[in-house]
């Protein structure tokens, strides 16, 4: 193993309230930060600009609610559509996309494209972004509370404990991707992947082809799973299993099938 590495962090920018997110759009210097409260900031250089602004509409009761993630359409300006995901009232998790007009996104231009029910108000997932089949990846929780109470982790007929994939070609909805696994039956058809426990975030290596997760634990392993990025409907395993290991014997251990992630680590780490 190779010997750790020192490494040494600067500040690039400050005064951010509750900041958990921040992306760029290739070629651009600007970095855009998430504040949970439901604010984007563009921020290039010492120049800020309020670049959306939803605090109206999310809901941010909770640790893990609020303005969670955020995306560029591939062909951003020309398409000048932005995606973002946040919990909204009653907790539901919205997958919404917003229009650039000047320099801001407009946030009259507001297209809901998802509104998927969420039981309890944490493992809400959060992250989006596109992949390099152009399709829009959403990561979702397993409904909150613990132990997976609800009953979503091992079922792709529900949008919970699941990454989804939609095409957003259309200007104002989201299309089935022919190839999702469950078009045709046997789950839900914009299910690409299931078994998650709360895929806070994940991203792909567009030049290796690989798709990486960091789904959050339990009470004492968390997990990074890895696959190719064409690889469709696989099953991460909660809550058969947390990390690599069997998480409630009285529901079975029974890995067969199932993709288990490459590199674990424990509380104690």
């Amino acid at each position: 193993m190779a010997p750790l590495q020192d490494v040494v962090f600067e500040p690039a920018a400050d005064g951010f309230d509750e900041p958990l997110f921040a992306t760029a759009v290739p070629g651009e210097t600007a970095v855009y930060v998430l504040e949970q409260a439901g604010r984007v900031w563009k921020v290039d250089g010492d120049e800020r600009t309020l670049f959306l602004d939803i605090r109206g509409l999310v809901n941010r009761s909770g640790n893990e609610r609020g303005l969670l993630g955020m995306a560029f359409h591939p062909d951003y300006p020309d398409d000048p559509r932005v995606f973002v995901d946040y919990t909204g009232s009653g907790g539901k998790t919205v997958i919404a996309s917003y229009r650039l007009a000047g320099d801001v996104l407009n946030p009259d231009s507001a297209v809901a494209l998802l509104e998927i029910p969420q039981p309890a108000s944490n493992h809400n997932g959060g992250m989006v972004t596109f992949g390099p089949d152009g399709y829009l990846y959403i990561g979702m929780g397993d409904g909150g509370a613990a132990n997976d109470r609800f009953g979503n982790g091992q079922r792709p007929d529900t949008l919970l404990a699941t990454l989804l994939r939609i095409d957003v070609s259309p200007a104002d909805s989201y299309a089935i991707p022919p190839d999702n696994p469950f078009v045709d039956g046997g789950g839900a058809p914009e299910v690409w992947a299931y078994g998650l426990r709360n895929p806070w975030r994940f991203s792909f290596d567009f030049a290796g082809g690989l798709l990486y997760i960091g789904d959050v634990g339990q009470g004492n392993y968390e997990e990074i799973d890895v696959a190719q990025a064409d690889a469709a409907g696989l099953n991460y395993g909660w809550p058969i299993t947390e990390g690599l290991h069997c998480f409630s014997p009285s529901r079975g251990c029974d890995t067969d099938g199932l993709t288990l992630p490459v590199l674990e680590y424990d509380h104690s780490q």
